[in-house]
């Protein structure tokens, strides 16, 4: 055999040889899906609420118009501190201060008549005192002339002198009697008088001590929107009356936020948080929540459904309420935040990243397990409308270069892993990406681990 024959063998079968290599790798992959782990280890995890809000004064108050006048005097400018009881704005008063005067004069009168009526009921007593002793005196003289009239010892002049005079002391103390029956009425109409008037005199009172504003506590002026020389009304039923400033407490300082209502049942009391204020950037300050609210809120109006005679499908918020363990001095009303609220936490526990969670229906793996079908599936239809109780949680785990799918059961949630409570060990490696292999990817499936660098994923 010649040479070239020879080479021209050898190149065929070399050929040959290398096709039925590359059919035999081609066939190898064929059923291959890349996909990107992580190993299970233990790891602390926090589940942290986020919400959005801004800063408030645990105490504050809105000063506003309790009478209908214009304001002579301001005393404070906005930004003041202000101590309890000080004097803050005062309002026109000539009419009210003299309606306290006129009152004044005219309790002061009903006390003077209080008094006389006082006297004359005890000259009443004294009176009829006096007619009944000139009864009693008359009733023994004309008893003692009857008898001696029956005696035949006294004149009929002197026995009829005697009669008339017992008749005049009775009807005398009668006339006392009534008397004083009416100095009492007198007595008891001007102590009425007394209180009448004195309880004018606090009405007054009361109308000219609306015409000064004094601070109900210790605090900041935070909003002053008058000025002196405007007139101010109060509110009469759905018309409010006029704002003359507020007063706010700084020393307690609270971040008042809106929490969405899926994540508002994982937030109580005494929880810790950790508050970001927009105005001063990079700083974090502790605190504490403190306040929950019962009443959703709708988003788009901000109006509590309480207020509400309809059911609404908008998005609802509840507020709640942190305050701030050391806030800082130059706070002020209105400022907003972002409020970061520690529902759980738990130390060392296993954990798995989130994406590598996923959902698969009980009768799929079924028919899966029977089939022994290693293929990839289609997407699963959205639309679809199984019950959550065919659904099963769980992971892709990596066994034998084989995706194998184990159910778990999962705790809390951090901001990129969550805590698996059973289902897996420590070390185990599931499968987190692709997001739409993860949709597609079945029990069995060979896979290929390639964990270089992410690729961007597509949405459908």
């Amino acid at each position: 055999m010649s040479t070239w024959k020879k080479v021209a063998i050898g190149a065929g079968a070399a050929v040959v040889l290398a096709a039925m290599i590359g059919f035999t790798v081609h066939q190898s992959h064929k059923n291959v899906v890349t996909v990107q782990t992580s190993k299970v280890q233990p790891l602390d995890l926090a589940s942290v609420v986020s919400a959005s809000g801004e800063i408030k004064p645990k105490t504050y108050v809105n000063v506003g118009a309790n009478a209908f006048g214009k304001i002579t005097r301001l005393y404070v400018k906005e930004g003041d501190k202000v101590k309890r009881g000080q004097l803050l704005a005062q309002l026109e008063n000539v009419q009210s201060n003299a309606d306290v005067n006129a009152t004044e004069a005219s309790v002061e009168a009903a006390r003077t008549d209080a008094v006389a009526a006082d006297a004359a009921l005890n000259t009443a007593l004294a009176d009829l005192n006096r007619a009944k002793s000139d009864a009693e005196k008359a009733q023994l003289d004309w008893d003692r002339s009857q008898g001696l009239y029956k005696a035949a010892l006294i004149a009929k002049s002197d026995y009829d002198s005697q009669r008339a005079a017992w008749q005049t002391a009775q009807a005398g103390l009668v006339q006392a009697q009534a008397k004083v029956a009416q100095a009492r009425a007198e007595k008891d109409s001007a102590e009425r008088h007394v209180t009448q008037n004195a309880a004018n005199l606090t009405r007054v009172s009361d109308v000219l001590k609306k015409t000064t504003y004094a601070a109900p506590f210790d605090g900041m002026i935070t909003n002053l929107p008058v000025r002196e020389g405007e007139t101010v009304v109060i509110g009469i039923q759905n018309s409010p009356g006029s704002t003359l400033m507020t007063i706010a407490d700084m020393s307690v300082i609270t971040a008042e936020v809106n929490v969405d209502e899926t994540d508002v049942v994982n937030v109580k009391l005494g929880q810790p948080a950790e508050v970001m204020i927009d105005a001063i950037p990079k700083k974090t300050f502790k605190a504490i929540v403190t306040e929950i609210g019962n009443n959703a809120i709708i988003r788009s109006t901000g109006v509590s459904t309480s207020q509400q005679t309809t059911a609404s499908e908008e998005a609802k918020d509840f507020k709640v309420v942190v305050t701030l363990q050391d806030p800082p001095a130059n706070l002020r009303p209105g400022l907003s935040t972002t409020a970061k609220i520690t529902t759980a936490s738990r130390n060392s526990v296993l954990a798995v990243p989130i994406q590598a969670l996923t959902i698969r229906r009980k009768a799929d793996l079924e028919q899966e397990s029977k089939s022994g079908t290693v293929q990839a599936a289609a997407p699963r239809n959205e639309s679809g409308s199984d019950s959550s109780k065919d659904e099963i949680q769980g992971v892709f785990v990596l066994r034998d270069r084989k995706a194998e799918f184990i159910p778990v059961e999962t705790g809390i949630s951090g901001t990129t892993d969550i805590e698996v409570t059973k289902g897996l060990k420590q070390g185990d490696e599931v499968v987190t990406g692709s997001y739409k292999v993860l949709r597609t990817l079945r029990p069995g499936t060979s896979v290929k681990v390639d964990n270089t660098a992410p690729k961007k994923e597509e949405t459908s």
